[in-house]
């Protein structure tokens, strides 16, 4: 009593369960366990999960794999359309690249052929500048102006250092820039970094461009200063010798290289139609603007060189002058057609310019008299000679000794009469004498 007290104090305890199996004769009975009940239920719960699982995937796997295979082909036909673009960039880059590399070809083709001709206008303007000098123009400066393309002052030599020049600064030949060739070429050509290589290359070429119309400009400068220098000078000889009296002939270019090497001409036996010249540059007006100008002044010189601007008796003073005077003999006043120098008997007398001898011996109140035919009407009479060193035809030049001083013909002692005629009527000498001196400075 107890016992069963003692259960129902503390509740009634649960019963088991059991399972029974009958097979014939044989009763066997299993006690079910509630931790056994949960094993068997969550496996079959397992077993049913892994049934549905496998179920659904049988059913959906022809999707799955669909679906798969349209996303690889969704991302295949994006890859192939990226690098598609990507093709057709680099082929625009390309074209772009070759394109600017065509235009810098061409510019730097331009760029060459300006500066070719510029070395060629150089070294005819360089013959003319010798020619200049040689006649005493004042060039400006020791030497003609260089072809320096670069901006920055790098001389271009004659073994292409203007092409390599140019292409240091326009980044094309990199690799053979070196030291401070890179420095300064990178100092002028890239002081923006921002600046774009097209915008730099257009920026360099029209320096470059510049550089070379500087260049061309100081050519045209120079060309100009020569020819007004040589035109000025042949005025001033012309007006020099103007004042004497004699006034220079003009002639024509032409017809003085017909009369200064007619023999030559002849042999060349140069003719053939006329044709207009054809249509020249500023140069090329401007360098025959210069020859001509520095024929006319070399013919000018020759001319004023044909004339008597010598003293036939450098050492000697001049006593009398020409002009009225008392007649020494007469003792009225005469004409005195020349002017006297003081020379003892043997003072050698020098021609005054080059001429042909046309009087040699005794001649009335001249005594010995050398007279001297100069062309273009010009004559000098050299009178009252001990001795007479020429004869008549002879060619003498300036400075020439024709004669020794005396005191023959109608003369009170030893002395020089010196006379100078313009188409037969006498004129002062001391015009000549006073120009010879003025010049001096133009003659050279």
């Amino acid at each position: 009593m107890s016992g069963r007290s003692a259960n129902r104090a503390f509740g009634k305890r649960k019963e088991s369960h059991v399972l029974i199996l009958a097979s014939g004769d044989k009763v066997r009975h299993m006690t079910v366990r509630p931790w056994m009940a949960a094993i068997a239920v969550s496996f079959a719960g397992v077993c049913s999960i892994g049934y549905l699982a496998a179920t659904s995937y049988l059913v959906l796997r022809d999707d799955l794999i669909g679906g798969t295979i349209a996303r690889q082909a969704r991302m295949q036909h994006e890859y192939e359309d990226r690098i598609t673009a990507l093709r057709a960039q680099v082929d625009r880059v390309t074209s772009r690249q070759l394109l600017d590399q065509q235009v810098v070809e061409e510019k730097v083709e331009k760029l060459l052929r300006q500066q070719m001709a510029l070395t060629s206008r150089n070294g005819k303007l360089g013959a003319l500048v010798e020619r200049a000098e040689n006649s005493g123009l004042a060039t400006g400066s020791d030497e003609t102006p260089a072809v320096e393309p670069l901006a920055y002052g790098k001389r271009a030599d004659a073994s292409g250092g203007g092409v390599k020049a140019i292409e240091r600064l326009m980044g094309l030949n990199s690799a053979s820039v070196s030291g401070a060739d890179a420095t300064s070429a990178l100092a002028y050509a890239a002081p923006n970094a921002a600046e774009s290589p097209s915008d730099r290359a257009d920026r360099i070429f029209s320096k470059v461009t510049l550089s070379l119309k500087d260049v061309e400009r100081e050519q045209l400068t120079r060309l100009k200063q020569l020819t007004e220098g040589a035109s000025k000078t042949s005025d001033a000889i012309r007006s020099i010798v103007g004042r004497t009296g004699f006034d220079l002939p003009t002639t024509d270019i032409a017809e003085t290289t017909l009369q200064t090497a007619p023999s030559a001409l002849a042999d060349t036996a140069i003719g053939g139609p006329f044709v207009e010249p054809a249509d020249d540059d500023d140069f090329g007006r401007s360098l025959a603007a210069l020859d001509t100008a520095l024929v006319e002044l070399e013919r000018t010189r020759e001319q004023a060189r044909e004339l008597p601007f010598g003293n036939p008796s450098p050492a000697s003073d001049i006593t009398s002058d020409f002009g009225n005077r008392l007649d020494p003999f007469l003792g009225r006043l005469a004409l005195h057609a020349g002017i006297d120098f003081r020379a003892t008997v043997g003072t050698r007398i020098r021609s005054a310019a080059p001429g042909t001898v046309t009087t040699a011996g005794l001649t009335g109140g001249y005594g010995n008299l050398v007279e001297i035919d100069h062309g273009n009407g010009v004559a000098t009479r050299y009178a009252h000679l001990s001795t007479v060193l020429v004869r008549v035809g002879d060619q003498v030049k300036a400075g020439d000794v024709i004669a020794k001083s005396g005191n023959t013909g109608r003369s009170t002692g030893p002395h020089l009469h010196y006379e100078i005629r313009l188409n037969g009527e006498a004129v002062d000498p001391m015009r000549f004498l006073d120009a010879s001196r003025k010049l001096a400075s133009y003659m050279n």
